[in-house]
C-alpha cells in the first residue's frame, strides 16, 4: 500500500472550487470529484479536517461594500460556508466516507458545535470532519479558520486547494505573462511581499505555529492525492 507523507491534514477549499465554470453557487460534478479525491486520502489513512469558504454563495466583504454593516455581512458568509459543508457532507456519505460537519455558530438541527476533542477523536475514527461557520467571528476569514483549525488539532499541513492557479506565483499569471512560479516561500515572504496566498492574519498565525501550507491545483484530478503522497506539486510556503 502507498504510504502517505503526512498523517492528518487540513484541507482548504474556496467557495469558488464548488462552483466550477458556472462561477457562483454549486456545480454537482466538481462537488463528487472532490469528494471522490478526498475519499482517495482517507482510504490511504490520513486523518482529514476540511474548511470551505462561502464565496461561491456570498462575500462579506461585498456586503460591506454595499452598506451592509460589517458584522451582518459576515456572519452571512459563514452561514454560505454551513451550506457549502452541508453539500460536500452529502457528496462524502453519498460514496461511503463517515463524515461530520461543526460549525462554530451552534446549529444543532444541522450539525455538531465545534468542540475540539471531539473533533480529534472523528479524525482518529477516519471520520472526515468538515468545519464550517468560520471562527464564528466576524472579520476574521476561513484562511484564518484553516490556520486555527489546524494548530488546534495539530495538523501538520495545510493543503490550499486553488481552482484557477497551480501555485504562488510573482503576480498574477492571467495578467502578467512574465509572472513565474514559486516552488517555494517563506511566510515572511509571503508577508513582506504581499503575495496574497492568505491574509496576513492567516499566515501569521501559520507562521508563529510552524505549520507549512501547500498551494496547488484541484483543477486536476488526483492532485489532492499527490499533495499527500509528499509529490513536488504547487508552492510550499514554510519557515520565517
Amino acid at each position: 500500500m502507498t504510504k502517505a507523507h503526512y498523517k492528518r491534514i487540513v484541507l482548504k477549499l474556496s467557495g469558488e472550487a464548488l462552483s466550477g465554470d458556472l462561477g457562483y453557487g454549486l456545480e454537482p460534478k466538481i462537488i463528487k470529484s472532490i469528494a471522490q479525491q478526498v475519499k482517495e486520502i482517507v482510504e490511504l489513512g490520513v486523518e482529514t479536517a476540511i474548511v470551505v469558504g462561502g464565496g461561491n454563495i456570498w462575500r462579506g466583504k461585498v456586503g460591506s461594500e454595499m452598506g451592509m454593516d460589517r458584522a451582518n455581512a459576515d456572519y452571512m458568509g459563514m452561514l454560505a460556508t454551513v451550506m457549502n459543508s452541508l453539500a460536500l457532507q452529502d457528496s462524502l456519505e453519498n460514496i461511503g466516507v463517515e463524515t461530520r460537519v461543526q460549525t462554530s455558530i451552534e446549529m444543532r438541527q444541522v450539525a455538531e458545535p465545534y468542540i475540539r476533542r471531539r473533533a480529534m477523536r472523528h479524525l482518529e475514527k477516519k471520520r472526515v470532519v468538515i468545519f464550517a461557520a468560520g471562527t464564528g467571528n466576524p472579520y476574521f476569514s476561513t484562511d484564518t479558520t484553516a490556520a486555527l483549525r489546524a494548530a488546534e488539532i495539530d495538523a501538520e499541513v495545510i493543503l490550499m486547494a486553488k481552482n484557477n492557479v497551480d501555485g504562488v506565483y510573482t503576480a498574477d499569471p492571467k495578467i502578467d505573462p512574465n509572472a513565474t512560479k514559486y516552488d517555494e516561500l517563506t511566510y515572511m515572504q509571503v508577508l513582506n511581499e504581499e503575495l496574497g496566498v492568505m491574509d496576513s492574519t492567516a499566515s501569521s498565525l501559520c507562521m508563529d505555529n510552524e505549520l507549512p501550507l501547500l498551494v496547488f491545483s484541484i483543477a486536476k484530478e488526483g492532485n489532492i492525492k499527490k499533495a499527500v503522497l509528499g509529490e513536488k506539486i504547487g508552492t510550499i510556503v514554510k519557515g520565517k
